[in-house]
């Protein structure tokens, strides 16, 4: 729902989101606005910023921990805590929807509140499918839930941490944690569970941005330089970026646009498939070069 928006740290507005997930505008539009009424989102002036913290459990491939977010948000949503309660009186889903309606003076119709709400409660398992196409209360308690978030900060800690190892203390202490470390955590697990074309698209989400923190430090705008090849073009002069350090971060640029741009790229008549083995080594080239690249800036000898 929201994983298009958790792939950016920056405001986004909905014809991104769209573009992002392949999506027609509307249902752009009408993911985001739930995902702002679950509190997930922030729309300030039709663009839509990070809001809960829980949002970082979402960029994931582990269904489990999506659900388990799911479920816990939920919780506190009126509409569904409000839909729960009347299906659990009337045992009938049009029913619970109609008198959730009613009871919140909601503007939906009710087929578009029960598909809603049995759609977010299946998803994360607080609703199960019962006999004769019926819905029943989950008997899964929330701890269960809140165990399996406490297993994933254990899991992204670790992953955190062997991309602080991967990139050195000076570069780690030189680069934002939540626009590029955690990116690249998350890209690692991605690539862990062999979901390649994710990890590359998170990585390559953090050098952009390390690219960007670059060239505020140099007073320089990047406005209009869309991708990590236009940026790197950007940046060559301003810091005299050897030619050899520019080709591993041009080698990062294509890997993100064949894995990003699938059946629109020109040179091949089909989609670019990614390798298992690119996404895990994709992310440690990641590492390697920004590690590289703040060794420069600060004027250390070149390594690579």
């Amino acid at each position: 729902m929201v994983n298009a928006a958790t792939a950016s740290a920056e405001a986004v507005e909905a014809e991104f989101v769209a573009l992002f997930a392949d999506i027609s505008l509307e249902q752009a539009e009408a993911a985001l606005n739930l995902s702002e009424d679950l509190g997930f989102l922030k729309c300030q002036s039709n663009t839509y910023k990070l809001a809960s913290p829980f949002c970082r459990f979402l960029a994931t491939p582990e269904e489990t921990q999506k659900a388990a977010v799911m479920r816990i948000v939920l919780e506190a949503y009126v509409p569904f805590t409000t839909f729960r309660s009347r299906l659990l009186a009337t045992a009938d889903s049009g029913s619970a929807a109609r008198e959730t309606k009613a009871l919140l003076d909601l503007d939906a119709s009710r087929e578009d509140i029960k598909n809603t709400l049995l759609s977010l409660g299946t998803f994360s398992q607080a609703l199960v499918t019962a006999v004769g196409g019926k819905y029943t209360i989950s008997s899964d308690t929330l701890e269960n839930d809140l165990q399996v978030l406490a297993q994933s900060c254990t899991d992204d800690v670790s992953a955190e941490r062997r991309i602080r190892e991967q990139l050195g203390d000076e570069a780690y202490d030189a680069v934002s944690l939540p626009e590029t470390v955690r990116p690249l955590a998350s890209a690692l697990l991605y690539a862990a569970s062999g979901d390649a074309r994710s990890a590359v698209l998170n990585a390559g989400n953090a050098i952009e941005s390390f690219l960007g923190s670059l060239a505020a430090r140099k007073g320089v705008s990047l406005a209009g330089k869309n991708g990590i090849n236009a940026k790197i073009d950007a940046l060559v002069p301003l810091i005299s970026l050897p030619r050899k350090l520019k080709n591993v971060g041009k080698y990062l640029g294509h890997v993100r646009n064949a894995a990003d741009h699938g059946a629109t790229d020109p040179d091949v008549t089909g989609t670019w498939t990614v390798r298992v083995s690119t996404g895990v080594e994709y992310v440690f080239v990641a590492c390697s070069f920004i590690a590289a690249v703040s060794a420069w800036e600060k004027g250390k000898p070149p390594e690579i």
